[in-house]
């Protein structure tokens, strides 16, 4: 008996395509969905996605991993609606971007010593921005937004802001922080209204010195 040759790779992503179609036309729910409408499950997604890779089975991250997609391939077809974009606008504009931001997996280049800061400059120069800080996104998690804003300063940023660059453990700094949350809770601290004041005065210090 012959073997039957296998599925190849990306068939289902097909049939996902065209299931989503089917749906866009004979389901009211999601007929009526637009972009907007769709964030908050966008956002839902996301989160039960870190879940299942932090505490999940394999299971729950390939559904969680399903859900995300599902989510891209939604808007993608909505773009496309609008005469906007398809999805494989959507994938040939990222699978071109990791080629360009990587010439030393696709051009031959020697492989840069520090590839996360060598990796901001090409996209800061690519975006044309002016700042370290643009592209980081203001709706980003108070805790996620400072670390991106540390991040960024780290890899690229002014050299003449402080970068406290001592070493700790991931165990310490999760305790640490919890620290800082008891405290603020116990002296009446908005804790989450403090590290946000506290970042966007950061920003503006970095912007500062990226001025001058």
């Amino acid at each position: 008996m012959v073997a039957e040759d296998p599925e190849p790779r990306g068939a289902q992503f097909e049939r996902l395509v065209q299931v989503m179609d089917r749906l866009r036309v004979d389901c009211p729910w999601d007929a009526a969905q637009t972009h907007r409408s769709l964030v908050k499950h966008l956002i839902e997604e996301s989160a039960e996605l870190v879940d299942a890779i932090e505490t999940g089975s394999d299971e729950d991250l390939r559904e969680e991993l399903g859900d995300v997609l599902m989510q891209v391939v939604f808007h993608a077809r909505l773009a496309e609606e609008d005469g906007l974009f398809t999805i494989d606008d959507v994938a040939a504009a990222i699978a071109d971007k990791l080629v360009r931001r990587h010439p030393h997996v696709f051009a031959g280049e020697d492989t840069p010593d520090d590839l996360d800061t060598l990796w901001e400059v090409r996209k800061r120069a690519a975006k044309r921005r002016d700042s370290c800080l643009d592209g980081i996104a203001e709706s980003l998690p108070t805790l996620a937004r400072a670390a991106k804003t540390a991040q960024r300063l780290d890899n690229g940023g002014p050299d003449q802001v402080p970068f406290a660059d001592e070493p700790i453990t991931a165990e310490e700094a999760g305790t640490q922080v919890l620290l800082l949350v008891q405290r603020a809770q116990a002296s009446g601290v908005d804790i989450d209204q403090a590290v946000r004041d506290a970042t966007r005065a950061w920003e503006d210090t970095i912007r500062d010195a990226e001025k001058s």
